[in-house]
């Protein structure tokens, strides 16, 4: 199935292109703001993007350089009220394989989504299952970490705490992040579970080396260092 990204601030519009792709048989995963699309696009593989221009944190523009400057080379399909020569242009000069302005019809937009899916080859998914940040390496086919070639054993929840970590460095990750991505829960703020099982995971990568790698920022979360 081929999957969609689509970043875009108004919920309505969001829901309808969600709904429209999914009908399609596409698979779509949205975001409301520019800094949550850095990182999703970036983090993830995806066939096709669908980027509205006026967003905050960064606005369609600004994140298509962005990705582009990141040699992501994903078909890129953006969505703007302004519909002026100079704002396709501009679009275009960003990094966007293609402009359609709202409002628009459904059946537009998934005729340009399927011409720009059939102007690229199919996205390999990524064979390496190593994670890397300095010595330290994880695998996420066989379970298995090591750091400066020493092997660590972890606990099944040591384990997706550190995968969490990993394919966020030098990202400050909140413990609501953590406790949505690593227990599938909402934080709570009279728990100490987070903590206490960080304080494990680092224990076990940082015994017996000198840098230490996972860092707490005070009253806002951890961050990989």
């Amino acid at each position: 199935m081929l999957k969609i990204g689509i970043a875009e601030d108004d919920p309505k519009i969001a829901e309808l292109l969600k709904s429209a792709l999914e009908e399609n048989d596409y698979q779509v995963l949205t975001v409301s703001n520019g800094i949550d699309a850095l990182d999703l696009f970036l983090s993830e593989s995806f066939n096709l993007l669908v980027i509205d221009v006026m967003m905050p944190g960064l606005n369609g523009i600004q994140l298509c350089k962005h990705l582009r400057k990141n040699t992501l080379h994903t078909p890129i399909l953006m969505l703007t009220a302004m519909g002026t020569i100079d704002d396709k242009v501009t679009g275009l000069e960003a990094g966007a394989d293609d402009y359609l302005v709202k409002p628009f019809h459904l059946k537009e937009l998934l005729a340009r989504v399927s011409a720009l899916l059939r102007r690229q080859p199919p996205i390999e998914m990524p064979t390496d299952h190593k994670l890397y940040f300095e010595d330290l390496i994880l695998d996420t086919y066989s379970k298995e970490a090591s750091r400066a070639n020493k092997p660590i054993e972890l606990s099944a929840k040591e384990f997706i705490l550190l995968e969490l970590f990993m394919r966020n460095p030098n990202r400050l990750l909140s413990r609501q992040f953590i406790a949505e991505q690593a227990w599938d829960i909402s934080f709570e703020t009279g728990t100490n579970v987070i903590d206490v099982y960080i304080n494990f995971l680092r224990k076990k990568i940082e015994k017996g080396f000198d840098r230490k790698l996972i860092h707490t920022k005070i009253n806002m979360g951890y961050i990989l260092k």
